[in-house]
């Protein structure tokens, strides 16, 4: 008995170490980044990464990363691509999943296997293809083209949104058409309401990889100046002669903080959105 106990008490003080360390590596970028932002250029140029600024309160590095990487329009233009490109993935993929899973027409199944076909090509294998319509099109080198590029439905939320459609029973729709709804009515008056775990879902997923992208922001906005993005801003401190980390670090909290409230005012919606979201096997 002593024995089983010996063991119970060794694996549980082997998990918590485990866990410790893996939030020890998580938290130690961040730790150095904000270190790092909080030195002046002599402090940066004279210290190791994990020796300690001598005023915390120093701001000078946050306000040339804020001048220098012209962050007021990158924050404009992220808060644009984001709006649109949310409502527009929300609407297409829940859209798509509606007709895949309400209606059995000859080609439904061979549809959601393509979708899962795309899935597998790797995206920049496809950039030359993609390059040559948005150059024909004329919508390289502007919000609207990088917006709807982005706003382009990823088979994932395709596949959240037919998850819950298949949990709400037919009934529904039926009892709407019998009085009188259209199917237009149906989506947006009956099921679109019981779709908010699904959608803040979508959103999360969608917002994240929106909000961090680089190459495509990168490759179609190509005036940094008037087209910068939240994360193409922090390039203008890198170059040939080196990087300027300690204006990146500054940076890098600059971008983390809207993140960061977003997270603590909506955090239930979000551990709720993520776990009624979740696709089951």
């Amino acid at each position: 008995m002593n024995h089983s106990k010996t063991k119970k008490v060794l694996w549980r003080a082997f998990q918590y170490l485990t866990l410790m360390a893996g939030a020890l590596a998580s938290v130690t970028p961040v730790v150095v980044c904000v270190i790092t932002a909080c030195k002046t250029e002599k402090e940066y140029a004279s210290t190791n990464v994990m020796t300690l600024p001598n005023n915390w309160l120093y701001v000078g590095n946050f306000i040339q990363a804020w001048n220098k990487a012209n962050m007021a329009t990158a924050f404009r233009n992220s808060l644009l691509i984001l709006v649109f490109v949310l409502l527009g993935s929300v609407l297409t993929g829940s859209m798509l999943a509606y007709i895949l899973s309400r209606f059995k027409f000859l080609f439904n199944g061979l549809i959601r296997n393509l979708f899962l076909f795309a899935a597998m090509l790797p995206g920049i294998a496809m950039q030359v293809s993609v390059y040559q319509l948005m150059y024909e099109f004329h919508l390289i080198n502007t919000l609207t083209g990088y917006i709807i590029l982005m706003m382009g439905t990823d088979v994932i939320s395709i596949y959240i949104f037919i998850q819950f459609f298949e949990n709400i029973p037919v009934s529904l729709d039926e009892s709407a058409i019998m009085d009188g709804c259209t199917y237009f009515g149906v989506f947006f008056r009956v099921l679109m309401p019981l779709l908010k775990p699904a959608i803040i879902t979508v959103m999360i997923l969608k917002g994240v990889g929106t909000y961090n992208e680089y190459y495509m922001a990168n490759l179609y906005l190509q005036d940094k100046n008037r087209l910068v993005t939240v994360a193409t801003s922090l390039y203008k401190f890198t170059g040939p002669l080196g990087s300027q980390y300690n204006y990146i670090c500054a940076g890098v909290i600059i971008t983390l903080l809207p993140a960061l409230v977003v997270f603590i005012f909506c955090q239930k919606q979000i551990y709720s959105g993520l776990t009624q979201g979740a696709v089951k096997g």
